[in-house]
């Protein structure tokens, strides 16, 4: 499968308009969009070129534009998701329970998607009403009058129900020019451990192996040779620009070394990263796997030539790419009317008041590093992970995007009143909190990292934490007099700490926190503060008396 050799051989008097014996399809794929309609901010807006610099990418109107001339330039074009379609979302996608993102992805004609570990984030009837449409169950259709729900599939071949009964389609087949090709759709098998266990209650998730390979082989049986594998599961990397393939090796790069030969073309997501491999299949053929970062900054491109007469893609022939989503290109103008829409919808609601303060949270930190508003978001997210036994919080700094000020607010409220607007600009990415457990060693390892060679990067921590450290003490041997709870942490014992995802996956240097064990999911960073700023009404800037700085 996928090495099947062209024949070659002129059929002497064969007629002049013989059918091309090969057909070429464009596969367009994106991963990770989490709602981003708008162009999304910071970091999250960037992408990095192979020569560390960086260029603005992303926005829904723009994803939709290059799309357009990809597809202008081939005659067969599908388009394709990696997942996480939805979820952790932005204001004007997720106040409607991502009903515009699933109208963009109408719009911009998806043939099937994967589900990720964000589908799931409101259930699986939430994510059948996604796919099915119908009105939401307690807020209603408030986006628009009806949802018809997504025109393509959301597949996921190793998602059951507890009897074995598949809970979603495994796979879809799409016809070009008459040839079918198999888009297998799996996901990732530790997802219970990224949602609550509500949201997949009476669910199993299954070997990402042994899902694609019982999957391609019956489509093979159908006689479904071209097949594509739609993966919710990526690898890190260690830098380089889209077209690179400085992977660290791990789960993706596992499953594609081991997945059925039948299988031409990989396409991952859930790591955010930017990667084009080619990683050789289990009979020893060269296999692309490509992931395209996330937020709509790049789209993943897979040129194939399909035999006719084998229905199989001509292998040594697949021609892919990274596409960046530049910003320099006219917005395409359906994306942004809907877009438009949406944000409009969004004011009233993003203006609700969620609570109050009685001066600015600043993010900018004291000498120390340690910042007003970062203490309250600590503080936030340790009490809203209290039921996984959390006894610690930390943040990183650069989720934290802008001030909570004391001013009065957008909706005319008067001083120190906060909306959920408010709340959002200061946590928009929607990272979901995670509790997991380290020794007191790799607790101190990990506040050790905060000092890296490009960068200090001091985490904001809960008021259960406390240490110094010394500016001029060697990189490694920084932190003392480390507590936790008033107690001086014992370097063997055990304790809970609460981050978010991006944080746990070792996120901005801080790979220690990959070495924590028992993972309990919890609920998104922005709901956190909500509930936080709901329940402590007048909250005022805290003292900086968590971290202490010497010389």
């Amino acid at each position: 499968m996928g090495t099947a050799v062209l024949a070659t051989a002129a059929l002497s008097g064969a007629p002049v308009s013989a059918a091309p014996a090969t057909v070429d399809v464009r596969l367009i794929t994106f991963n990770d969009l989490h709602g981003n309609l708008d162009p999304p901010a910071g970091s999250s807006g960037r992408v990095t070129l192979p020569d560390g610099g960086t260029v603005d990418a992303g926005g829904a109107a723009y994803l939709a534009a290059h799309v357009a001339d990809l597809r202008g330039q081939v005659r067969n074009s599908l388009v394709l998701s990696a997942g996480d379609n939805i979820g952790a979302s932005p204001v004007n996608s997720a106040l409607f329970h991502d009903e515009p993102t699933v109208e963009f992805l109408n719009q911009l004609g998806v043939a099937a998607s994967v589900v990720g570990n964000h589908e799931f984030d409101e259930g699986y009837a939430e994510l059948r009403r996604m796919q099915s449409g119908g009105c939401h169950p307690e807020d209603g259709c408030q986006f628009r009058e009806s949802y018809g729900g997504a025109d393509f599939p959301q597949l996921g071949a190793n998602v059951t129900f507890d009897d074995g009964r598949p809970a979603l389609m495994p796979f879809s087949v799409e016809r070009v020019q008459g040839v079918p090709i198999g888009i297998i759709g799996v996901t990732l098998e530790d997802l219970p451990a990224m949602v609550t266990p509500e949201a997949v209650r009476g669910l199993k998730f299954g070997d990402e192996v042994e899902a694609i390979d019982r999957t391609a082989d019956l489509l093979t049986r159908l006689g479904v040779n071209a097949q594509v594998v739609l993966l919710h599961q990526g690898d890190n990397t260690e830098g380089g620009g889209p077209d690179d393939c400085r992977v660290t090796p791990g789960p993706a790069s596992e499953i594609a070394a081991h997945a059925s030969p039948a299988v031409d073309v990989i396409f991952t997501g859930h790591s955010h990263q930017q990667y084009n491999c080619v990683i050789d299949d289990p009979a020893g053929n060269p296999r692309t796997v490509l992931q395209g970062a996330s937020f709509g900054r790049l789209l993943s491109v897979a040129d194939l030539t399909i035999d006719r007469r084998s229905n199989d893609v001509v292998r040594p022939a697949t021609k892919a790419h990274n596409r960046i989503v530049t910003r320099d290109v006219p917005a395409d103008p359906a994306a942004q009317a809907l877009i438009d829409e949406a944000t409009g919808k969004a004011a009233p609601i993003a203006n609700r008041k969620v609570g109050t303060i009685t001066g600015d949270l600043l993010r900018a930190g004291a000498p120390s590093g340690e910042s007003p508003l970062g203490d309250v978001l600590a503080d936030a997210q340790l009490a809203a992970t209290q039921g996984n036994g959390a006894q610690i919080a930390m943040t990183n700094p650069g989720g934290i995007r802008t001030d909570l000020v004391h001013a009065s607010s957008p909706a005319g409220e008067g001083d120190g009143v906060v909306t959920y607007g408010e709340a959002y600009a200061v946590q928009p990415f929607g990272n979901v909190m995670q509790t997991l457990t380290l020794t007191g060693a790799q607790l101190k390892n990990v506040l050790e990292q905060q000092w890296q060679p490009e960068a200090t990067r001091i985490l904001q921590v809960s008021s259960t934490l406390h240490y110094t450290y010394s500016a001029s003490a060697p990189v490694g041997s920084k932190v003392s007099d480390l507590t936790v709870a008033g107690q001086p942490v014992d370097p063997g014992a055990s304790y809970r700490v609460s981050v978010n995802n991006f944080l746990a996956a070792g996120g901005d240097g801080f790979t220690g926190f990959t070495e924590g064990t028992d993972l309990t999911g919890g609920p998104v960073d922005l709901d956190a503060l909500v509930d936080y700023l709901g329940a402590h009404p007048d909250i005022a800037p805290p003292p900086a008396d968590r971290i202490t700085a010497v010389p």
